[in-house]
């Protein structure tokens, strides 16, 4: 037994490695090893399901519950699925659970992957990409999210469009009535963390949703700002470089893209400066600006 289990650690040593190299290297690793046991190897025994209290969570943000109701097949999990918002892991749900996540409103991006020995994919290539939706969140609004791969909620959310991926498949937005009045979410447990199963969910993402947003509209406007350019190129709103002073040239007419990548990039900047006045304030530091 002692041999087995030292083979087993061995062998998750290796993985850790292998995904640290492959990170290194500039690709992006899927990977939850050491999170990913599954119900039959270490059951949920969390507290019964109840909400978060109001005056846990900010009202200009959102929350998500996650549940997973109980299945033969998922309390037989050896390893148990990944969790992602934003292309970030947070937790892996295992059999009769529940946890949550306060975030930004906007749109979040969730992804489900089944994990092999704690391995999931790399850059696009998934080995199990079980769910793969955009959900828009409103701001002082609660989402119920429902995971079961053997079968479907019994009613479709009545403001979701029956086409959308959070519409259809394993993982699914329902009505609050429906997680509430059908029993299913209520008979949940916690998603514990702890040694066994470590995570980062019931706690606040508003932070790296927030930065996440920033990169993406970021990145939008760069990509709109070569557009903007080879327009005024077409129009003749362009100068080229001269032979001999190759850092010349450019556009004869102020960008507008300039100028919304400049405001962009200072609401991001003073996001960081309140964010740091209520980290001092939090502390018991003192703030003079």
């Amino acid at each position: 037994m002692k041999a087995r289990e030292s083979s087993v650690s061995s062998l998750l040593q290796l993985l850790a490695a292998v995904s640290l190299l492959l990170a290194l290297s500039g690709c992006k690793v899927y990977q939850s090893i050491g999170k990913s046991v599954g119900s039959f190897l270490h059951p949920v025994s969390g507290h019964d399901f109840v909400h978060i209290d109001n005056d846990s969570w900010d009202r200009r943000n959102a929350v998500l519950y996650f549940y997973r109701t109980h299945s033969q097949w998922a309390a037989d999990e050896i390893e148990a699925p990944s969790v992602y918002v934003d292309d970030t892991h947070y937790f892996n749900i295992r059999n009769d659970s529940f946890t949550w996540l306060e975030v930004s409103p906007g749109e979040r991006h969730i992804a489900i992957r089944r994990p092999l020995l704690g391995l999931e994919g790399m850059n696009s290539f998934s080995l199990s990409l079980i769910a793969d939706g955009v959900l828009n969140v409103e701001p002082g609004q609660i989402y119920y999210l429902r995971y079961n791969e053997l079968s479907e909620p019994g009613q479709r959310h009545p403001e979701l469009d029956p086409d959308h991926s959070l519409a259809q498949g394993d993982l699914q937005l329902v009505a609050r009535d429906y997680a509430m009045q059908a029993g299913e979410i209520v008979s949940t447990r916690f998603l514990n963390s702890d040694l066994l199963a470590p995570n980062h969910a019931a706690t606040s993402i508003v932070h790296v949703n927030e930065d996440v947003d920033y990169e993406r509209q970021l990145g939008h406007l760069k990509e709109e700002r070569e557009l903007e350019i080879e327009r005024l190129k077409a129009e003749g709103k362009y100068e080229s470089a001269s032979w001999f002073w190759p850092f010349g040239g450019g556009p004869t007419v102020p960008l507008e893209t300039d100028r919304e990548i400049e405001r962009l990039e200072q609401e991001y900047a003073e996001l960081e400066l309140e964010r740091e006045r209520k980290e001092n304030a939090e502390s018991g530091g003192w703030w003079i600006f």
